[in-house]
């Protein structure tokens, strides 16, 4: 199978660039797949396709910009030039620009590979029904609100022209079902990037790591969590370094650096901005404990899946797709109220106040990651595509399982 994925890769800045890393690394490894074709956002530094582990060719074709509205046809000019088996697109609604017709010409493309009877699968990493608009920093005017639902709703139907939508949590199945009339979304959950060998839960203790890790700005802000570390240390005395991993959300620029300045009083507090695929281990290894200081979510996290690959303890709001995934998958963590800073000072100190308790999260976490590779999560889009052929070409599919054989 020639399998071309659309997403945006390392080292591009746009949204999923690293869901897209891992997940090439594992469909280059299968046997059935004897081509990838990325077709790619551009950027200014090459690719990052060095992997040590022996896989398929891979053909690169940067044919699309964020904010560009003629992503499109280059789009469609990529794909008839490198002529796929099949295509899944690696999306979310902002993919292709935050201007509204640029990113609504963009999400035609599961129509277009539709018309031309090319298998495809649209990864719809979140759905705008149950995004909080407000907290999540689009717009917390209610009139515009109902602009972006109308949009959201409009954009929606178009993706649902894919074979097949694949949503990482079980509720997105539910909504599309019942709000469209959806008979093709299916359930591929996010899975874990990396899988390394169980650690002995043994972490630094002079000082402590107090990580959060994202695109900060929005409805992740770093503010409580300093100020909610501040108030850890003054009740107990213990020594906490603060690392604040990651960069600004691109809708808020210079984020960051305000709160540096505004907080530059606060002793240990690290700022490590962009971090590169090989430094993540370390990071990890290195943290007591993961703090998702977010109001809202807007889908999968990327970073819990990660923290519980590394077998890490985590401090996270009850909310959202947060919640679902402790129900859907079995992560576990200490839970506070997203406005209050007391709240999450509380779930911090009962971290790192209660060894035992820190290793019993961070157990159960690792759990969760191992029990979904990202390898496993490669194989079940291989078994979708290879259903979507079997529906278009019963007499003339040669099916996943005989390739295997």
């Amino acid at each position: 199978m020639k399998l071309a994925i659309l997403t945006a890769y390392p080292p591009s800045k746009v949204t999923l660039n690293e869901y897209a890393y891992h997940l090439v690394k594992h469909f280059r490894q299968k046997e059935e797949v004897t081509e990838l074709i990325l077709l790619t956002d551009k950027t200014e530094g090459e690719k990052d396709l060095e992997f040590t582990e022996a896989g398929c060719k891979i053909t690169v074709k940067e044919c699309w910009e964020f904010n560009s509205y003629t992503n499109l046809f280059k789009v469609t000019k990529a794909i008839n030039k490198t002529k796929p088996d099949a295509v899944l697109f690696n999306l979310q609604f902002m993919k292709f620009g935050d201007k509204k017709i640029a990113a609504a010409l963009g999400l035609m493309l599961p129509l277009v590979c539709k018309l031309k009877s090319i298998p495809n699968i649209v990864l719809l990493h979140n759905i705008l029904e149950e995004v909080d608009l407000g907290t999540a920093g689009f717009t917390s005017n209610k009139l515009m609100q109902k602009l972006y639902g109308f949009i959201g709703t409009t954009l929606t139907k178009l993706i649902l022209q894919a074979d097949t939508v694949a949503v990482t949590i079980e509720k997105y199945v539910d909504v599309l079902e019942k709000k469209y009339n959806a008979k093709n979304v299916k359930l591929i959950p996010h899975g874990s990037f990396e899988i390394p060998e169980e650690p002995d839960y043994i972490v630094p203790t002079e000082p402590m790591q107090i990580m959060t890790f994202g695109k900060f700005g929005t409805y992740k802000k770093v503010e409580p969590m300093i100020e909610a570390v501040e108030k850890v240390r003054a009740s107990t005395g213990l020594n906490l370094e603060i690392v604040i991993a990651g960069t600004d959300n691109p809708n808020v620029p210079g984020y960051l650096a305000k709160v540096q300045e505004d907080y530059k009083h606060v002793p240990q507090v690290r700022f490590k901005g962009y971090v590169e695929e090989n430094e993540v281990p370390t990071l990890f290894n290195d943290s007591t404990v993961v703090v998702f200081p977010y109001t809202s979510t807007t889908g999968s996290s990327g970073v819990l899946h990660q923290a519980g690959s590394y077998g890490k303890a985590v401090v996270m709001p009850d909310l959202g797709d947060l919640a679902h995934l402790v129900k859907d998958e079995g992560y576990q963590g200490e839970f506070f109220e997203p406005t209050s800073v007391e709240s999450l000072a509380k779930a911090i100190k009962t971290i790192v106040t209660n060894d035992s308790y820190r290793i019993a999260l961070g157990k159960a976490n690792y759990k969760a990651a191992t029990a979904l590779p990202m390898s496993k999560i490669a194989a079940m889009y291989l078994e979708t595509f290879d259903a979507i052929i079997n529906a278009k070409n019963p007499s003339e599919v040669q099916t996943t399982e005989g390739l295997m054989a």
